[in-house]
């Protein structure tokens, strides 16, 4: 089967079109026929190597995480999916790809992809609908009334997590350049701030939470606008020692990321609130929940760009670009 791989870590990672054998399924798997892939800026940093401790590929690897299409085979201990079910799911962190004609998919990842959604729409979901849920409703506690601040709220994530966020009824703050103000309004925000124009802590005071999806300093001058006991959620770093820890990482890597996070650390405490980092997981449970709220029309799909699979690299080069708005999904068929 065609498959989009990587051959090596690093700068010339080999990024290009494999013939790879179908995956074989193991008893608690489904092998799904892949009709869309969306795609996420992680996919893009996986074969830099800069996970390549955290995330273990056997090379070639197969490119892409989220995955939506149709189930074309069961292992004998799969119960909740039957050969022509339709799905949606991620495999990301599970040393698996998707960019490719057939993926193999854990019982536990997967879901039943909902009706009233295309496959290119269901295939934008996983990744960006899981951190938002994990990072607002599970680590977090987000509660309504509350007020999050959401960083580049027309990004992928910054779009699915506005949703939530006005879902579970709390004030959005974002940020996003003048000209996708209307998108990021549209979505619920509430206070939209220009960062061409303005800087967010100059702005917004006592925030509950604070989602950090931007490199750089953005998650240290985010500590001002917390109120006491606020919240720092990262989906970008630093890492922590909880994050090796519950890894089970050895203690050179404990070590590596307490040092790398303790600046936040120590900025957090001193201003009252706690940081901590996020890394998604795959999780079934929870997309039949996200799946729930999609279908009572509360949570809508945003796509800035839909690519041929003949054309994924120069989807992944899009989207390295940083500027979509929403998602970038590559369509099988």
């Amino acid at each position: 089967m065609r498959a989009l791989t990587f051959k090596r870590y690093g700068k010339l990672p080999g990024i290009g079109f494999t013939e790879v054998a179908r995956p074989s399924i193991k008893p608690d798997e489904i092998l799904v026929k892949v009709y869309a892939v969306g795609l996420n800026p992680i996919d893009n940093m996986i074969p830099t190597g800069i996970f390549k401790e955290v995330l273990k590929f056997e090379m070639p690897g197969t490119m892409g995480s989220d995955v939506a299409g149709v189930v074309v085979g069961v292992g004998s201990a799969v119960t909740k999916f039957k050969v022509g079910d339709q799905v949606f799911a991620s495999v990301f962190d599970l040393g698996v790809g998707t960019l490719a004609d057939f993926a193999a998919v854990p019982e536990f990842a997967a879901a039943h992809k909902p009706e009233s959604l295309s496959f290119v729409q269901a295939a934008s979901l996983p990744m960006v609908g899981l951190t938002s849920w994990q990072a607002l409703r599970e680590r977090a506690n987000l509660e309504s009334g509350q007020k999050i601040f959401i960083p580049a709220g027309s990004g992928g994530i910054g779009t699915f997590a506005i949703q939530l966020a006005k879902y579970i009824g709390a004030k959005v703050a974002t940020t996003t350049i003048a000209a996708n103000s209307y998108l990021v309004r549209s979505l619920g925000a509430d206070e939209v701030i220009d960062y061409k124009a303005q800087k967010f802590e100059n702005v917004l005071t006592s925030y509950d939470l604070v989602l950090g999806t931007l490199r750089g300093d953005e998650v240290e001058r985010s500590v001002s606008v917390l109120k006491p006991g606020g919240k720092i959620v990262s989906l970008i770093g630093p890492l922590d020692k909880a994050f090796a820890e519950k890894r089970g990482m050895n203690f050179i890597f404990k070590v590596i990321f307490s040092l790398m996070s303790r600046k936040i650390k120590s900025l957090a405490k001193r201003h009252g609130v706690s940081y901590s980092f996020l890394f998604v997981r795959p999780d079934g449970a929870q997309l039949k929940e996200i799946a729930d709220v999609i279908s009572a029309g509360s949570i809508k799909p945003v796509i800035d760009k839909v690519f041929s699979f003949e054309d994924a690299k120069e989807a992944l080069a899009y989207l390295a670009q940083g500027r979509a708005k929403g998602k970038v999904v590559v369509q099988m068929k």
